[in-house]
């Protein structure tokens, strides 16, 4: 099956190539590492003995917050040492800003092709193989099962799109899946699409979600005082103990998720509210689209990429990447975006609810059925159906504080339930380069 695959693979590559050129001109920032792609691994000291090598691919930005725990686990114990990949302009910046001394090195991971996967594979060396989420990259497997690594696939998940198109595909995914040595689950339904697929039983491990576990650093009352004020939001008046007003954040929104908060934010002052938005965009790219709505409404705005707002605004944008947590500390309602019609899928709601947030979400969460599932079994989440009903239950939430408070005590509740993937998922991994297969 993989002369199929490589066969295949050039013909499709060069078919989608003005794609991928114009998207990634669109985002940017692709110049850096570009070689990677290409089997060009950045230099990698000289492999230690007694030191065991992992490559580790998380593919962007979400997958590379929630591997944090793991970097900072193997380097503290110091037994191991990682060479870290992503795909995303997004993912390569955050990482270069947050495990530069937690990793060996650094870089882009390579296109699945032959040529290319077995020159970074000749390169890296590696002892082990982790793989975020859905990462299964046939050639990329097939060149660890050649050389006799372990791969082992972490924080492993289906969503209901990946898993239709698998289930069309299974006598290709088949022979895939004997090139995986541990599938650690985020969830028992992944664990049985998993097994529905091919996997064997002795493959599966169902550890739990590690973006669960994840541990956000907590602003300080005057860190997000001076973040209000950077960003054009309203800081505490003299003598108050909070700042003036409130804040609805939208959470990596998807268009036409904007034009709803923006009449919610409209709506909510017409009730005699005092509130501000803060929208953080999925794709920072989108900055002039959202520029030119916002010009539309006749609201004052600042984008957090200009600089220092002069003044306080109706609207600010959060246009740069890995601050989403931050922004996140500011808000009072927070919407998870992707989640309302035409899209689908959802962004994460995670970070929202380890921070107590109120949130709101659309009925399109496929890509976290489960963990929207616990959330609304908890009682911590407030699910909308159409733009309109945002806009209803964002003012709603906005004047009612027993309801923020009810939710915001439910998201709490929830999280501590929940916590303990990472140390599972940590325990798997030892015990793999531990044994004599390596």
């Amino acid at each position: 099956m993989i002369w199929i695959y490589r066969i295949l693979f050039l013909p499709l590559l060069l078919l989608l190539t003005p794609y991928y050129v114009w998207r990634m001109r669109r985002r940017g920032g692709y110049a850096e590492g570009f070689w990677h792609r290409f089997g060009e691994v950045p230099p990698l000291p000289a492999k230690t003995p007694g030191i065991r090598r992992i490559w580790l691919q998380a593919v962007s930005v979400g997958e590379m917050l929630a591997i944090a725990p793991l970097l900072e686990a193997f380097h503290q114990e110091g037994r191991t040492e990682v060479y870290l990949t992503t795909t995303t302009s997004t993912g390569y910046k955050l990482a270069k800003e947050k495990y530069a001394s937690l990793a060996a090195g650094i870089g882009y991971f390579p296109l699945d092709f032959w040529g290319f996967s077995g020159r970074a594979w000749r390169r890296v060396q590696p002892d082990l193989c982790i793989l975020m989420e859905g990462e299964r990259w046939p050639e990329h497997v097939h060149q660890a099962h050649g050389r006799g690594v372990p791969v082992i696939s972490v924080n492993a998940r289906l969503s209901d799109r990946s898993y239709k198109r698998s289930m069309r595909l299974r006598a290709l995914i088949r022979p895939l899946s004997r090139g995986f040595t541990r599938v650690l689950c985020a969830s028992k339904r992944d664990e049985q699409r998993f097994k529905s697929l091919g996997f064997v039983p002795a493959q599966l491990l169902t550890t739990g979600n590690l973006k669960l576990d994840v541990d956000i650093p907590l602003l300080a009352e005057a860190e997000k005082t001076s973040l209000r004020r950077e960003i054009g939001l309203p800081t505490p008046s003299a003598g108050a103990g909070q700042a003036d007003g409130l804040v609805l954040l939208g959470s990596s929104t998807w268009p036409g998720e904007e034009v709803a908060l923006l009449t919610a934010l409209k709506s909510a002052r017409e009730r005699g509210l005092t509130v501000s938005l803060l929208l953080v965009p999925r794709h920072a790219e989108r900055r002039e689209e959202l520029r030119g709505l916002l010009e539309k409404s006749g609201l004052t705005y600042h984008f957090r990429s200009a600089g220092k707002a002069v003044g306080v605004v109706d609207v600010a944008v959060g246009d740069t990447t890995g601050e989403l947590r931050k922004f996140t500390q500011l808000a009072d309602v927070v919407f998870v975006g992707k989640s309302l019609a035409p899209h689908d899928g959802g962004q994460t709601p995670v970070e929202a609810a380890v921070l107590g947030k109120p949130v709101l979400h659309g009925p399109r969460m496929t890509n976290f059925r489960d963990i929207i599932r616990t959330l609304t079994e908890a009682g911590a989440v407030r699910r909308v159906e159409t733009h309109s009903e945002l806009i209803t239950a964002a003012v709603e939430l906005l004047q009612d504080v027993a309801q923020r408070e009810k939710l915001s005590a439910a998201a709490r509740e929830w999280t501590a339930v929940n916590r303990g993937a990472t140390e599972r998922t940590l325990a798997v991994i030892r015990a793999q380069l531990a044994s004599d297969r390596l």
